[in-house]
């Protein structure tokens, strides 16, 4: 916990602010002492703000915080570095959020590999009313990555919070081409 960090000094002392006749009294020196400890931890971390909300720097227990101020998505069983990715390219990934291209490049980011993403179009319009949508052809989008990195479960699970809810989905996962492991 950074709130009790031991032998943490503060840079502005207390005691050393009073005028110096107040600096001859050893009793209030030692209180000021104590509230300097005491405030030290939150000097420090005010003056280490900057680094607390930049992706590439903030301590990895504070990932998941920083990611719920813009709003984006982390695993936290994903490697901290990929946390750390992810989190420095949300604004990017918010952008293209629900389109072809937005899911391809969120899957390319946690598979490290191709992503291969066609849809059938959602998009319908006509002149005159509908009373019936459900006659038009269901959205549907289907996924093949190419990735060893990732199982199929989570690729699944993945592309399920990444795509629009009404759109139903079909994921495949490929050996990556030239990869002679054979492992899946």
């Amino acid at each position: 916990m950074r709130g009790t960090a031991t032998g943490l000094n503060t840079p502005y002392p207390l005691g050393t602010l009073l005028p110096p006749v107040l600096q001859e009294d050893e009793l209030l020196m030692r209180l000021t002492e104590a509230v300097d400890e005491l405030i030290a931890p939150a000097i420090s971390a005010l003056d280490c703000l900057a680094a607390y909300v930049d992706p590439a720097l903030t301590p990895p227990d504070f990932l998941s915080w920083l990611s719920g101020w813009v709003g984006a998505e982390l695993d936290e069983t994903w490697p901290a570095e990929l946390q750390r990715t992810a989190l420095s390219r949300s604004v990017e990934l918010h952008r293209d959020r629900g389109t072809v291209e937005g899911l391809r490049r969120q899957l390319m980011l946690l598979t490290g590999g191709e992503i291969a993403v066609t849809d059938t179009g959602g998009v319908t319009w006509s002149a005159e009313p509908i009373d019936h949508p459900e006659s038009q052809p269901v959205p549907h989008v289907t996924v093949v990555a190419y990735s060893n990195t990732i199982t199929l479960a989570a690729l699944s699970s993945a592309v399920a919070a990444a795509k629009p809810a009404h759109v139903t989905h079909e994921v495949h996962l490929e050996q990556p081409p030239g990869d002679v492991t054979g492992a899946q």
